[in-house]
């Protein structure tokens, strides 16, 4: 009977984003690809630094300790733009590091978003904008990782604490539509005549409801979730309300009404955040791992 991923959070993250490899691909961007495998494969017992979503996977992956083979609840796969040789390196670093990660697809060069399906994936990190679109347009949540994005905190480590914005990403941009077509006072009273009408879903929908189903389930990794959104009274009514509708809870909402999130993601720690305008995410890496969710109005054109 072949193995089957049914029933897991699947993460497909590319190397770049789980190591930081910006030194090597320096060399790759240069354009001399075979002087980059050559690289590689001479650093191949040499550890690869963490790169910005380290923590997070390390921590995801702590959900499966102590099960018994094949009763997994989480796997992650390198996906990957990198070559088949410089892939040892990835696997042999995630070895160096404990993290036990057993699957990776390998493209040199080539689009990757394509082996999402067969995956079932329901999140994928990236450093590759382009890549990042195409698994948002084939309905996987994705996300591109700012690079030089501080990385978590060490201070909780048996837990898991991930941030959303709202609109685009957890809501769908119905609500974001109207604010930049007709302003505040138009968008505040668009929410207010409809807070008891669920918003639809964004595109990370998905993903919260898999990290839903894993936050019941017994062990020693806790996961805590935070919504962290511009919305400010009377329009936080409508994305509460939504929550109770999708029978979802987070642990902490934050309704900053346009203040700038990074200090108060400084202060949740998240082991990582997703948001759809860039502004948002580059106030936000300063202070927390951080990546950029390339939906909805803010990212047309």
């Amino acid at each position: 009977m072949p193995a089957t991923l049914e029933g897991q959070l699947v993460v497909a993250i590319s190397s770049r984003a789980l190591f930081d490899f910006e030194e090597e691909n320096s060399v790759f961007e240069a354009g001399d690809d075979r002087a980059y495998m050559q690289l590689q494969l001479q650093r191949i017992d040499q550890a690869a630094p963490p790169g910005v979503a380290f923590s997070l996977v390390k921590k995801l992956l702590a959900f499966n300790e102590g099960l018994p083979v094949g009763q997994a609840r989480v796997e992650v796969v390198i996906l990957s733009r990198n070559d088949p040789v410089s892939g040892l390196r990835v696997f042999r670093s995630a070895q160096l590091d404990g993290l036990p990660v057993q699957r990776g697809v390998f493209t040199r060069g080539r689009e990757p978003w394509r082996y999402l399906r067969p995956l079932a994936a329901n999140l994928f990190l990236s450093t590759n904008e382009a890549d990042v679109r195409q698994a948002l347009a084939a309905g996987v949540p994705a996300a591109r990782v700012y690079p030089q994005s501080a990385h978590a905190s060490a201070a909780h480590p048996d837990e898991v604490r991930i941030a959303f914005d709202g609109d685009a990403v957890l809501f769908s941009d119905e609500a974001e539509r109207v604010y930049q077509a007709q302003g505040l006072d138009a968008f505040q009273s668009h929410e207010r005549e409809r807070a008891a009408t669920p918003l639809a879903p964004g595109p990370f929908k998905p993903l919260l409801e898999a990290l839903h189903r894993l936050q019941r389930e017994p062990g020693a990794m806790r996961l805590r979730t935070a919504l962290v959104t511009a919305r400010s009274a009377p329009a936080h009514e409508r994305a509460i309300r939504t929550l109770m509708d999708w029978q979802i809870e987070v642990d902490e909402a934050m309704f900053l009404g346009g203040l700038a999130k990074g200090p108060f993601l400084r202060e949740f720690e998240p082991d990582f955040f997703f948001d759809d305008q860039t502004g948002h995410i580059e106030n936000a890496a300063l202070h927390v791992p951080a990546g950029h969710v390339a939906a909805g109005v803010s990212n047309d054109g």
